[in-house]
């Protein structure tokens, strides 16, 4: 984990590079431009002077934050490679929020409960992919080994089992109800896990069980007090009405005036063509078309 100034200017960093990235502003020079801002007592400036070195190299960020693996973490890293990615299903500005919004989240009281499920939700709300994202994840420097253990262990179960349940067999909710079951003389599981939730986020997952995981969610952002998960901005098609009914009066009109000349006689083409003078077709004037002249 790095120090606390670290994420406060790592979040102001992501935060300008997306806001400015939509002035069509070169990313070199937003690269310049915030290197200058950020505070010279941390790590970030000789980081973006990498990231810029790289850019021009390869023209993306994912690789100079690939081989910076001791300050930004693999979860950032698989962020922005999916956002920068050739197929463009996940875009990069959402991404860049999404970094942010860690980052500010990381310079408070972080929790690894809190930051699995910030994290996991990312990936299910924008179809990040599981395998991939799960491994990451994992690789967080917050998480210890049970942790990770266990991470890996939601990469291979995921869509199989639902997450609600793989929660509340990890949470002190279920060491509680094996305990009460014991002493009621009831057949319990025997083996020794380890305890990776509260009492409060297990009656939360076992209260969502075989609900939509949107309502999982919520309420863990709700009483959890990670960050909300950025989400795409419905594109509002109602400033298009006007200019798409203008171009449709237009093509109306249009057939309305040849419907018109046709009943009056037929569509005369020569007068498309101007003050053209196309010369007649061989054979023209056996078939013809010498008339028309």
């Amino acid at each position: 984990m790095l120090p606390k100034e670290e994420y406060i200017e790592q979040a102001y960093f992501f935060k300008s590079l997306g806001e400015r990235l939509l002035e069509d502003t070169p990313s070199q020079e937003v690269l310049s431009t915030i290197k200058e801002e950020m505070l010279a007592t941390t790590r970030l400036p000789m980081a973006i002077d990498f990231m810029a070195s790289e850019l021009r190299l390869h023209g993306v960020f994912a690789t100079a934050m690939r081989r910076l693996s001791h300050y930004f973490t693999p979860f950032q890293t698989f962020v922005v490679a999916e956002g920068e990615a050739e197929r463009g299903r996940f875009d990069l500005q959402i991404g860049l929020q999404i970094l942010q919004r860690e980052a500010e989240f990381r310079g408070g009281e972080p929790s690894p409960q809190g930051l699995f499920l910030f994290q996991f939700e990312c990936l299910c709300r924008n179809r990040l992919g599981y395998d991939a994202g799960l491994k990451a994840v994992s690789e967080d420097p917050i998480f210890n080994e049970d942790w990770k253990s266990w991470i890996l262990k939601v990469r291979q179960q995921v869509g199989i089992v639902d997450i609600c349940d793989m929660i509340y067999v990890r949470s002190e909710l279920y060491r509680i109800n094996q305990a009460r079951q014991a002493a009621g003389g009831a057949a319990v599981d025997s083996r020794e896990v380890a305890v990776l939730f509260g009492e409060k986020e297990g009656r939360i997952a076992w209260a969502n069980r075989r609900k939509d995981p949107i309502y999982l969610f919520n309420a863990f952002h709700r009483q959890l007090g990670y960050p909300a998960v950025p989400r795409p901005k419905a594109v509002d098609e109602s400033v298009n009405i006007l200019p798409r009914l203008v171009r449709q009066m237009e093509r109306l009109e249009h057939r309305i005036r040849l419907l018109e000349e046709e009943n009056r006689g037929g569509i005369h083409i020569e007068k498309f063509f101007g003050d053209q003078q196309l010369p007649p077709p061989p054979g023209g004037k056996e078939l013809g078309y010498d008339k028309l002249e």
